[in-house]
């Protein structure tokens, strides 16, 4: 019997949530207190800001011009958000681009064959918790690999 025609009924990962999970270009959306400094966006590498909305405490909100913020973004793709003047607003909706590629022909090979790899060996060692992966999958992305010292605070 073959399953070649057969199509799920409905798909168990959306390709957002795939796309998220493997940073290819996922956009986030996070609502930070305003607290004065830089705030710093989650998800890594960070490409670019969409957009900043600043929300006040009695729910207004107005969206901030480019000209309103900076963005650094540091050798491992850290971004930092300075807000030149939040006004009374208490907290930002910034929304921003992260990921290593628009989408998943752009991306480095070695890495798309280690997924492909890590794959294949989570659902070979489905059964057997212990199993560790193969040691190829490190080395395909061991190029890609951020070390730091110290605790990192």
């Amino acid at each position: 019997m073959s399953a070649a025609g057969a199509v799920p009924a409905a798909v168990p990962v959306s390709l957002n949530e795939a796309r998220g999970w493997l940073r290819l270009g996922a956009t986030a959306d996070e609502v930070v207190p305003l607290g004065g400094g830089a705030i710093r966006l989650t998800v890594r590498p960070v490409v670019a800001v969409e957009a900043v909305t600043l929300l006040a405490a009695d729910g207004g909100a107005s969206l901030l011009e480019p000209a309103g913020w900076r963005l650094a973004v540091g050798r491992e793709g850290t971004g930092r958000l300075a807000i030149e003047r939040p006004g009374a607003a208490t907290q930002a909706r910034i929304a921003y681009r992260a990921g290593m590629a628009a989408d998943a022909n752009a991306i480095p090979e070695a890495i798309r064959q280690g997924i492909i790899r890590m794959t294949q060996h989570m659902h070979d060692a489905r059964d057997d918790d212990g199993l560790a992966p193969p040691a190829v999958i490190a080395a395909l992305w061991h190029p890609w690999r951020r070390i730091g010292l110290g605790s990192g605070a």
